[in-house]
């Protein structure tokens, strides 16, 4: 395996002068000082409410670039995030190569149709060769065109490549391909190396468009296969990945990945985007100077169903640990309330206050005074 150099974790500055959130989220990915903590969300934070406030509705946002990027858009502009992502799903790729889609109403998102499988074997994967030009494809790369002309002096435009074991379960089932993984490791390997293509010139065309950085979903979660799996089938080829696409990389993987945070740590991404079954402090510690957290605010239970203060507690808990990047730890369910996202950066600006504020007073001043004898 190949040695990847790091530079130290991202870490505040107060000499640091003001940034915008393009440079504040580029510099924490690339560990260098950064003037506050960046709020990031390498996955979507689209909302039904979000929707219609810029008339921007699933499945058409899903579709249609000029609406894609207007609903993007409102994680900065309505949210207050540093980051813009547009990719709401996770069926691009998959489309593009034959999979049945189903579209949904404006309060899901668009699934691929898992049991409904493309291929069998190695020798049935096939990427067409004007795979980019595919409209789901294309929609992605005009709708970041778009947003980068219109915010990407100020913020961060994310784009996102599917990995190719995502991309694994879309087109040959979750079951088969997991059966695959156990019965025929060498024929697994073979269609993990032939879907790579796609990941590498979509991540490429993506920068061309005008992306900042990619986040690279490969669901390899601790739910389905351990952390072996993950070295013996993905550590390598996310080496590769890294190498071959000139933009921070944020890998994203769902679910309980605590044992394998030491290989995703040598894969020379930028960042790990982080799931709240792992706790920051033990995650930090894996993870080390190494490569970046971004995390990992709970989606279910505490943006969903839970109000603003426990948000605050979630997103104080990342930043006492000292996780360089915090936002959402997966795709938000699409009914969670505008004020639980917008306290993100609301926390964030108050830790970083209140902070500052500790270290500026004198020493004993938070004593009760006593009184004269």
């Amino acid at each position: 395996m190949p040695k990847v150099s790091m530079p130290k974790v991202s870490v505040v500055d107060e000499t640091v002068p003001a940034m915008t959130g393009r440079e504040r989220v580029l510099a924490a990915l690339g560990r260098l000082p950064v003037d506050r903590t960046p709020v990031c969300n390498p996955t979507s934070v689209a909302t039904v409410e979000l929707m219609d406030l810029v008339d921007a509705p699933f499945p058409a946002a899903n579709r249609d670039p000029e609406l894609m990027a207007r609903l993007a858009a409102t994680g900065y502009t309505e949210l207050g995030f540093d980051t813009i992502m547009p990719v709401f799903s996770i069926i691009q790729e998959s489309s593009a190569l034959g999979c049945s889609i189903q579209w949904e109403q404006k309060d899901n998102w668009p699934t691929v149709r898992m049991n409904q499988p493309i291929w069998k074997t190695a020798d049935d994967v096939h990427i067409p060769t004007d795979v980019l030009a595919h409209p789901d494809m294309r929609c992605v790369l005009d709708a970041i065109a778009i947003l980068k002309r219109e915010y990407g002096d100020e913020v961060a435009i994310v784009g996102k490549t599917m990995g190719p074991w995502s991309l694994g379960y879309h087109c040959f089932g979750v079951e088969p391909f997991l059966l695959m993984t156990l019965d025929d490791p060498d024929q697994t390997k073979a269609i993990l190396d032939r879907l790579k293509k796609i990941t590498i010139d979509f991540g490429v065309a993506q920068i061309e468009a005008g992306a900042d950085a990619l986040t690279l979903p490969d669901h390899a979660t601790g739910d389905l296969v351990s952390g072996e799996y993950y070295e013996r089938y993905l550590r390598d080829l996310h080496i590769e990945f890294a190498q071959a696409i000139p933009i921070p990389l944020i890998l994203h993987i769902c679910g309980r990945t605590v044992d394998r945070m030491e290989y995703i740590a040598q894969t020379g991404m930028a960042a790990f985007h982080y799931d709240s079954k792992n706790k920051p402090a033990e995650s930090m510690e894996i993870i080390g100077d190494r490569i970046s957290l971004v995390g990992n605010i709970n989606n279910p239970e505490t943006l969903f169903s839970k109000g603003p203060e426990v948000v605050r507690e979630e997103v104080y808990g990342n930043l006492e640990a000292g996780v360089p990047l915090v936002g959402p730890e997966c795709a938000i369910p699409l009914q969670t309330s505008i004020e639980n996202l917008r306290e993100i950066p609301l926390a964030v600006r108050d830790w970083h206050r209140e902070k500052d504020q500790a270290q500026t007073e004198p020493a004993g001043s938070n004593e009760p005074s006593r009184p004269a004898n």
